[in-house]
């Protein structure tokens, strides 16, 4: 499970704690941004209260792509087979991690939706989810991608999934990595497969939403959408699937939801 942090002293020991008991076989990946307000020291700490939990210390805040491709690139590295992505906000509720496991049984890339039937959003208000709802639904149409909730963070994916997608040429940041990540893995023929999630607005700390990454990912989807069309238009060849749809998913090595 990795877990970028920047300034969530607060939220932190909570976090943790409730995944471990969500799944208690987890193990915690801290990928901490040089945090100002001592998160680094706190998963420090808990770190050595716990050989699940390790901390990545990074340099300095670089944004949300980079602090998950870091944590992407450690996980592969120590050989997990499942890489999770989730907020340390609380926004995730770990106790959902099992139903993103267990659908992984059967695809390659599970998302945590808000907008799919049977998912939701709490204390949000309405203009945030209306910022959300047209972001998805923007990037959906605008991408060609079939999914509901395209801009989630919350997601369980295979370690082959993500050596498949091309993650050294990722450049997005902010939430536009999350649309960049959906729409490799639906173009290069990853089953993708979305749960309900309820979402429910951080209680403590401060949002790292701001302008200049709704900004980013206003350009960087229209860039992507019209360079397909174009593409398309001028016949040009589209990038191959890596692994054709049909072909039958494995199981992961360890299926068992209360172990990743």
């Amino acid at each position: 499970m990795i877990i970028p942090t920047y300034n969530e002293a607060e939220n932190l020991r909570s976090i943790v704690g409730r995944v471990r008991e969500a799944v208690p076989g987890a193990h915690v990946l801290v990928a901490d941004d040089n945090s100002p307000d001592g998160t680094g020291a706190l998963a420090d700490e808990l770190a050595a209260g716990d050989e699940h939990v390790r901390v990545l210390h990074r340099g300095g805040k670089e944004g949300l792509g980079a602090a998950y491709l870091a944590g992407f690139s450690w996980g592969l590295d120590h050989g997990f087979d499942v890489l999770v992505e989730m907020d340390a906000d609380g926004s995730h509720q770990p106790e959902e991690l099992p139903r993103l496991l267990t659908a992984l049984r059967e695809a390659d890339l599970v998302l945590g939706s808000r907008w799919i039937t049977g998912g939701r959003v709490v204390n949000w208000p309405k203009s945030r989810e209306f910022l959300s709802r047209g972001g998805s639904t923007y990037s959906r149409l605008l991408l060609d991608v079939p999914l509901r909730d395209v801009t989630g963070g919350f997601r369980a994916f295979r370690a082959a999934t993500l050596r498949g997608l091309g993650l050294a040429d990722v450049e997005s940041q902010g939430y536009c990595f999350q649309v960049d990540l959906a729409r490799r893995a639906v173009r290069s023929g990853y089953r993708v497969v979305e749960v309900p999630i309820t979402f429910v607005e951080r209680a403590l700390g401060d949002s790292k939403m701001s302008r200049a990454i709704v900004a980013e990912a206003l350009w960087r989807v229209t860039a992507w959408g019209v360079t397909a069309r174009v593409d398309k238009l001028l016949g040009r060849p589209q990038p191959p699937a890596r692994r054709p749809r049909d072909q039958k998913t494995p199981p992961p090595p360890n299926p068992d939801p209360t172990s990743a």
